[in-house]
């Protein structure tokens, strides 16, 4: 006889062998649990009573009435009033008791399934993007649970809702639309109590939180304190594809005051209505805040969100070598334009060390763009290229064009400045001297992917790979549709933000995303559950790599370069796995468990163990004791 951890008796002593080692880890994972289930998981007939479930829920492989409790302080009201804890017309007869419930709700409940389909309906009645965001901010305050499950079961359609290209409109209302405050905010009025101020966030265990000071909102530019809506959306994603239980992420606002004229004279704004701090003054505040987040929890992953190029890679190499920190904008943009690369080397069926051999034209000098071309840069050196010889692939433009070699760029840019012909020249003229193979976009300029751009590229290439990164689709380089006309219809296209499929010449071209979320999920699990000392360079390849090796043959022929955005959690579950296991064997993972695992069946076993699944699970109430 066997436990495997969630409180189901395995009985059937075949299974054993097959799943005792794997299933060890499968416990609680705070609030909601889920088991190694690709693994270990028990059919129905190897668990003893578990031909009749009680709640008739139909998520999770363990029964409801199996699974592990949670003790709530919360009664009457207090329970449907706390979105972690509320369920809404799922609570069980016996719950509605317990918690002083009962008449408050309908008397019929429902299933989890039964609310999702109900939820289903009204998204789709609701004809705008945004009205379909704000419909999910409210189940979000009203029910945590059935808003991840909501978004796991439907991620293809509310990915855009949530976050890009959506959450850049949210922004701008946020002030606005604002109804319940969600994470925490910083601003200059509280240094010298941050470290205090972290303990007023009354969860003790939080592994991701997500920063931002709102200075470069998306390609929408300075929205101040309204740039909280991204945290909170990356967050989301967080625990929908990565995996984070909800009680363990933390949004927040880093208000250093904004720029923003239309901001500082709105009635509604709800930021400090200040210039933006800047130079030794912001540092200050910056180092008084990271040290704060890592007094309180110092096994998180910090990820900085957003911040203006003038000082995002300043407060990258400021930490990264000391905390455990990452920004998406730099690291992730790049690990996820790496994976899109590979991606269209093996649509082109050359091999990945073909990488090298590629000639890039990026359009955007910013933290992103350069983040792109470090991070191509950093895996031609890993396939044994010099670091010379691999800049020496790039030509990066700004509005004065080719950047050229000078004092003026900034400590980043310099490897990439040109002191040949080719120095300020306007990208189409660059494409007509170097013949770039692969256009990258990260410079918020629409129509910065002109026709005569388009076309001068598809003269020589017969599969150019073009890809407009920047977002919202507002200031993408180029359309889905202009790359495939342009290109006669040989263009690879990957976008920041999703585009619609189209047909040209009687044949349907459907786009990938190319987007960071198929990056920063995964990468961030994997760093927090192995207790990563810092995030690495090769942890990133090793999520680069993880991403382009989840893309199948059928995909690949049809022309995509990354996976089906439906496999989303699944792709993950694969880079949390290649990133903790890198943490593991460069010696920076801390969780003791982790390292003491040689086996990857095991290792990933582990993994999904800590894995949140939104489910419902029973709850009674935690009485208190008066002395």
């Amino acid at each position: 006889m066997f436990w495997n951890g969630m409180g189901s008796r395995i009985t059937n002593r075949s299974l054993l062998s097959a799943t005792a080692r794997r299933c060890r880890f499968a416990n609680t994972n705070g609030l909601h649990f889920s088991t190694c289930s690709d693994f270990a998981a028990p059919k129905v007939e190897d668990v003893e009573y578990a031909d009749s479930n009680t709640s008739g829920e139909s998520y999770g492989s363990i029964p409801y009435y199996l699974r592990k409790s949670i003790r709530v302080t919360a009664d009457g009201k207090g329970v449907l009033n706390n979105s972690t804890f509320n369920k809404g017309e799922a609570f069980t007869l016996g719950e509605r008791d317990r918690f002083h419930i009962r008449g408050l709700l309908p008397p019929r409940k429902l299933t989890m399934k039964e609310q999702v389909q109900r939820i289903e309906v009204q998204l789709s009645k609701e004809k705008t993007m945004i009205r379909k965001n704000r419909y999910m901010r409210d189940l979000l305050d009203n029910n945590e649970t059935l808003f991840h499950r909501v978004l796991v079961d439907n991620i293809k359609e509310l990915a855009p809702v949530i976050y890009t290209p959506t959450v850049g409109e949210a922004c701008i209302e946020f002030g606005e639309a604002f109804r319940r405050p969600r994470g925490m905010y910083f601003n200059f009025h509280d240094q010298g109590d941050m470290a205090a101020m972290m303990y007023n966030w009354d969860s003790k265990d939080v592994q991701v939180i997500v920063v931002t000071d709102g200075s470069r909102i998306l390609g929408l530019g300075d929205l101040g304190a309204n740039g909280m809506g991204i945290p909170i959306g990356k967050l989301a994603l967080y625990t929908s594809v990565g995996g984070v239980a909800p009680h363990r992420v933390l949004p927040i606002m880093f208000d250093a005051g904004t720029d923003n004229e239309r901001l500082l004279n709105d009635p509604f704004y709800l930021g400090l209505k200040h210039r933006r701090l800047q130079g030794d003054c912001y540092y200050r505040m910056m180092d008084e805040f990271v040290q704060a987040v890592f007094n309180r929890y110092p096994k998180v992953l910090l990820q900085f969100e957003d911040f203006s190029s003038d000082k995002a890679m300043d407060i990258l190499n400021r930490y990264r070598h000391k905390y455990c920190v990452f920004n998406d904008d730099i690291q992730g943009t790049g690990a996820v334009a790496v994976a899109g690369i590979l991606g269209a080397l093996r649509v082109q069926q050359k091999p990945p060390e073909d990488l090298k051999n590629q000639r890039y034209l990026i359009a955007g000098a910013g933290s992103a763009g350069i983040g792109v071309a470090k991070a191509l840069v950093d895996t031609m050196v890993l396939e044994g290229m010099s670091r010379e010889d691999a800049y020496n692939k790039f030509w990066i433009c700004d509005i004065n064009g080719v950047l050229r070699s000078s004092n003026e760029l900034n400590e980043a840019q310099k490897p990439f400045g040109k002191s040949d012909e080719t120095a300020g020249l306007s990208p189409l003229e660059c494409a007509r001297m170097v013949k770039p193979t692969v256009l990258l976009g990260l410079s918020a300029c629409r129509g910065a992917f002109s026709e005569d751009l388009i076309r001068e590229i598809s003269k020589y290439c017969e599969r150019p790979v073009i890809y407009p990164l920047s977002n919202p689709i507002s200031v993408a380089e180029c359309t889905n549709k202009e790359a495939i006309q342009w290109s006669e219809g040989r263009a690879i296209f990957a976008s920041g933000s999703p585009f619609q499929p189209i047909e040209y010449n009687g044949k349907t071209y459907v786009p990938s995303q190319c987007n960071n979320m198929y990056i920063f999920p995964g990468l961030g699990f994997g760093a927090a559950v192995s207790q990563s000392k810092i995030v690495s360079d090769k942890m990133i390849h090793a999520a680069s790599i993880a991403v382009a090796e989840m893309v199948t043959e059928e995909e690949s022929q049809n022309g995509m370069v990354f996976p089906e955005l439906n496999r989303i959690r699944e792709v993950s579950q694969h880079v949390a796995l290649k990133v903790a296991l890198c943490s593991v064997k460069e010696g920076y993972a801390r969780n003791e468990t982790l390292k003491s695992i040689s086996d990857e069946e095991e290792f990933k076993g582990y993994l999904l163990s800590k894995t949140y699944d939104p489910v419902y699970v029973p709850l009674v109430r935690k009485e208190f004791r008066h002395v």
